[in-house]
């Protein structure tokens, strides 16, 4: 998940996904998102503190469960120094390397965290990334912000894209949506306009199933007070407590399309 930019998220050859509320019609067009892999060398061992005091986290760098496991410690050290400061372009570039040293070894080598890896990395290691991000953002930014989203359009992620800003809306008669172009489009600050969950970015390069391995890891799962409070509110937590019927109702629309994910 290390990159700088994004490949492409939609093929051409893609089908548009159409929204329509009465004579309302929106329309997702075919453009690119780009993340460049970059490899990361990585010393077997780093030695580091985290937060404001010294800490060394356990991590067991695996492909497989069968897969014999060697320990090393990370720091999240700079990190912190680039939420602390609010250089937040800095901070997701530096967020997509922990994930890569996270996953293991095989990650480390090819430069990039396979779906399948995310599995292996550890609860307390994921939320001690999304805690420096949540507090330096005032909750907007972070995994289990974005988890929560997620969620509440009913695990779709073209609502998603949408919701955090990942998509913009074009200025045109019919309600259409692009993909942001990485680096330059996207939001590297954080104001009243930024929209929640907008950081930290995930590799699209092979489709959304690394993502959604984050989103779903048990690191965020919902605690039981966020379920009720969901079900109270008649939101979705992707855990069976729906409510919310999405970012349409659709008593009143019809989605002519479907996007297609699976590249």
């Amino acid at each position: 998940m290390a990159t700088k930019s994004f490949q492409s998220i939609y093929h051409n050859h893609h089908s548009l996904l159409n929204h329509h509320h009465h004579n309302h019609h929106i329309e997702i067009a075919p453009s690119t998102l780009f993340l460049k892999p970059t490899t990361t060398n990585t010393p077997n061992t780093i030695s580091t503190s985290s937060l404001s005091s010294t800490k060394t986290f356990s991590i067991s760098p695996t492909t497989s469960l069968s897969t014999p496991s060697s320990t090393q410690a990370i720091s999240f050290d700079l990190l912190q120094q680039h939420l602390s400061t609010q250089n937040f372009r800095e901070a997701d570039e530096e967020t997509r390397r922990l994930l890569i040293v996270l996953a293991g070894e095989q990650a480390q080598k090819r430069g990039y965290v396979f779906f399948s890896e995310a599995q292996f990395i550890s609860e307390a290691d994921l939320k001690a990334i999304d805690d420096l991000w949540r507090q330096h953002s005032n909750n907007k930014f972070g995994y289990s912000v974005q988890r929560k989203i997620y969620g509440k359009v009913n695990n779709d992620f073209t609502k998603f894209f949408i919701k955090v800003g990942w998509m913009k809306k074009l200025d045109t008669e019919v309600e259409q949506y692009n993909y942001r172009a990485f680096p330059n489009e996207f939001i590297w600050e954080l104001n009243e306009d930024t929209p929640e969950g907008h950081l930290p970015l995930t590799n699209a390069l092979r489709g959304t199933q690394l993502l959604k391995s984050i989103l779903e890891h048990p690191a965020f799962k919902p605690t039981e007070e966020e379920l009720l409070q969901a079900k109270a509110a008649g939101e979705d937590m992707g855990n069976g407590v729906t409510g919310l019927k999405g970012f349409m109702d659709g008593s009143k629309s019809k989605r002519v399309l479907k996007s297609d994910y699976s590249f």
